[in-house]
């Protein structure tokens, strides 16, 4: 098994040593990016991604190594300390470069049948909000199950931690490797996913987008194929 992470922040706090947990428990190879230090660079919005191609893209180069390990990964794992409520900013940041992705423009087809887990934890509140920020992302990537922990570890720093709530998190963690171990291979998209899609593909049909709409008929999705 494949584990790709990306963790929102560059020191390795509380939710980075949950993150290196969980992908301790499922066994596998793992490839860690930090953000910013491996990925630091803003969306300058000039749509280049949706109008011509995502290697229009003046940071492409740059992002390239994260997004071959997130296409060879079996298990996405995206990670994010609460920062006001959401994910840090440059979480953010780097989610916004893959907005060609989303099933509406050109969904890569591997990720219909990856899962990924998105990590949140605070001193306090505002996991779930931030976990809904990278949720968004790997639904609309395609991928086929996407997990969401979050946790109030009432500290802000992981050593300070008490033993209790570092048991209570690893219980919940063996349970999370169970499910993802289990359906490793056999995973399909949720019938909500197949639904957007099949939204989607009536929409490329009359190809609104050229770049678009060509990726979709090359990929033979607007006739019988499908991406899983």
């Amino acid at each position: 098994m494949k584990i790709t992470i990306i963790h929102g922040q560059s020191h390795q706090g509380s939710t980075c040593n949950i993150a290196r947990l969980l992908a301790e428990k499922l066994n596998g190879q793992v490839e860690e990016f930090f953000l910013p230090r491996d990925f630091g660079e803003f969306c300058i919005g000039c749509t280049a991604c949706f109008a011509e191609s995502e290697t229009k893209c003046p940071h492409f180069e740059k992002l390239l190594p994260i997004t071959k390990a997130i296409d060879g990964a079996d298990v996405i794992i995206l990670a994010s300390p609460v920062y006001v409520y959401h994910a840090t900013g440059a979480m953010k940041a780097f989610l916004d470069h893959y907005g060609w992705r989303w099933m509406v423009h050109r969904p890569e087809e591997a990720m219909f049948s990856k899962q990924a887990v998105c990590i949140s934890t605070a001193a306090g509140g505002g996991m779930k909000s931030t976990n809904r920020d990278m949720a968004h992302s790997t639904f609309f990537w395609g991928v086929a199950k996407t997990y969401q922990y979050g946790v109030a570890v009432m500290e802000t720093s992981w050593e300070r931690v008490s033993a209790k709530k570092k048991l209570k998190i690893e219980k919940k963690l063996n349970l999370l490797a169970q499910k993802i171990v289990k359906r490793q291979g056999q995973i399909e998209p949720s019938i909500k996913t197949k639904m957007f899609f099949y939204v989607m593909r009536q929409m490329q049909k009359h190809g609104f987008n050229k770049a678009d709409a060509d990726y979709w008929e090359r990929k033979g999705w607007t006739k019988k194929k499908r991406p899983w």
